[in-house]
């Protein structure tokens, strides 16, 4: 029988679930590196998915008694949080929804907001970032493995220890197992930096409609997911 387009797909860059494939991963770290280029540049040099940047800038703000700064900061931290306890809580309830997969709803829900975002006027900066570390935090809760591996699509510094880690090892091994799992780490990260780039030229070129792009991205990543339906 004729395997079908579909199908092929699947095999292809899948393997087990459309949600781990790197396929899928390229458009998650392109979109997670254009959210953090946007608020950096468009939304008073805040970051989205970066909360370590964040915090430095707090506590520096709040020990120059910077109040209403350190505020700017925090409040996108508390908003990662609590994206990360709301995923948790849809992933717990709908874990076996049959219509629509729980990490479907998620995207869903990340792209409304994120076009929402794009109509925020620059008066409320704060609550953009607040907006958009929410989504980021589900983004990063949702989708946490690739081929099987633990990685984030939302930030670098855990994947780029995982990628070298691995390939040390198998500089010392010669397993190509680890080599291959150094280069989807890799290869996660570079996506996020094209991402990154890209975001930060199209926020100076389209000012805060630019997010839309990031919404574009995440919804090839949506459409993505229902090949897995196709089998």
């Amino acid at each position: 029988m004729k395997e079908s387009a579909g199908t092929k797909l699947i095999r292809i860059f899948s393997g087990k679930q459309m949600s781990e494939a790197f396929i899928n991963s390229i458009f998650l770290a392109l979109s997670g590196g254009f959210q953090d280029a946007y608020t950096y540049f468009t939304r008073n040099e805040v970051f989205s998915n970066a909360q370590t940047g964040n915090v430095v800038l707090m506590s520096q703000h709040f020990m120059k008694g910077q109040w209403a700064q350190g505020l700017r900061y925090l409040l996108p931290i508390l908003a990662f949080a609590g994206g990360v306890f709301v995923a948790e809580t849809v992933q717990g309830r709908y874990k076996f929804a049959q219509k629509l997969h729980w990490r479907q709803g998620i995207l869903l829900a990340e792209i409304l907001i994120l076009v929402l975002v794009g109509f925020i006027p620059g008066n409320c900066n704060t609550l953009a970032t607040i907006l958009v570390s929410f989504s980021c935090a589900m983004q990063v809760q949702s989708f946490r493995k690739v081929k099987g591996y633990s990685y984030a699509s939302t930030m670098c510094i855990g994947n780029l220890r995982s990628g070298t880690a691995a390939l040390s090892l198998y500089a010392r091994e010669k397993n190509r197992d680890q080599l291959r799992q150094a280069m989807y780490y890799f290869g996660v990260i570079l996506f996020f930096a094209l991402g990154a780039g890209i975001g930060g030229v199209l926020s100076e070129c389209f000012g805060f409609h630019a997010i839309w792009i990031s919404s574009g991205l995440l919804a090839v990543s949506f459409l993505l997911m229902f090949l897995e339906k196709l089998k």
